[in-house]
């Protein structure tokens, strides 16, 4: 079983993004008797969520100022961590941005901004961490694509294609670790029912944060590189993935 989930193991785990519902339902389920860091703009008013995780069980819960689109402060942000909390035992990047699809297909600068952040700045904290992994020898990065990029669908493709090249860059750096200590978890949700879909309908196989994140727990306590929540989702994208372009560009979603 992976460290993360012994209790008895005092490092600390990183959430890029502390206010994601499926981040916060991760730091949950693995604080106890660990130091959690929930890193997030306007970090002074994630009192509820500093609440939530030391009730389930951490050590001691601490929030840090973090902007994801600010590339020139990933570094001093998990190099500040480490300085006050001692090595990371794992990284979660839980931040990201769904984005307005109509509005990007006609505002450049909206399609950019959703680009950048749900795939230039997780190459830039994911190149940072991984180094900073390999040099102590170890550590788990946890990085949410989504099937929203395995195949690129018209009704949101500006999102899509930043997951697509999210999940990319995280299959061959995955790839790229092997042997050095340094794991990552790729994750690879369906449509999950929270804040960020709030007022769509869900697609079929959706999931909750929750069910998300007790399937991130199972797959970091198995070793997985990769995992499909749920895991249903595998088989019926393979097929898709055949699917003639006709056909594809009839999908609603």
């Amino acid at each position: 079983m992976s460290d993360v989930t012994d209790p008895a193991d005092n490092d600390t785990l990183l959430i890029l993004g502390g206010r994601s519902e499926i981040g916060l339902e991760v730091a949950t389920r693995l604080a106890p008797g660990r130091t959690v860091v929930l890193a997030a703009r306007r970090s002074a008013d994630l009192t509820e969520q500093i609440e939530t995780v030391r009730s389930a069980g951490a050590r001691e819960v601490v929030a840090v100022e973090f902007d994801a689109d600010d590339l020139g402060s990933h570094a001093e942000v998990l190099s500040s961590v480490v300085a006050a909390h001692g090595p990371l035992s794992t990284i979660v990047l839980a931040f990201g941005i769904l984005g307005e699809q109509a509005r990007a297909e006609k505002d450049p600068a909206h399609a950019v901004s959703i680009v950048h952040t749900d795939y230039v700045a997780q190459v830039s904290v994911l190149t940072h961490a991984a180094e900073m992994f390999r040099a102590q020898g170890r550590g788990q990065l946890v990085v949410f694509s989504s099937v929203a990029g395995v195949r690129v669908r018209k009704a949101n493709y500006v999102y899509g294609s930043a997951k697509a090249g999210l999940d990319g860059f995280a299959c061959g750096l995955s790839d790229a670790l092997v042997g050095s200590g340094v794991s990552l978890l790729l994750v690879r949700p369906g449509f999950v029912i929270g804040s960020m879909t709030e007022g769509m309908t869900p697609a079929p196989f959706s999931s909750t944060p929750d069910q998300v994140a007790d399937g991130v727990v199972r797959a970091l306590a198995r070793g997985r590189a990769r995992v499909w929540i749920p895991g249903v989702l595998a088989p019926i994208y393979f097929l898709l993935n055949m699917a003639p372009a006709w056909l594809w560009r009839k999908m609603p979603r």
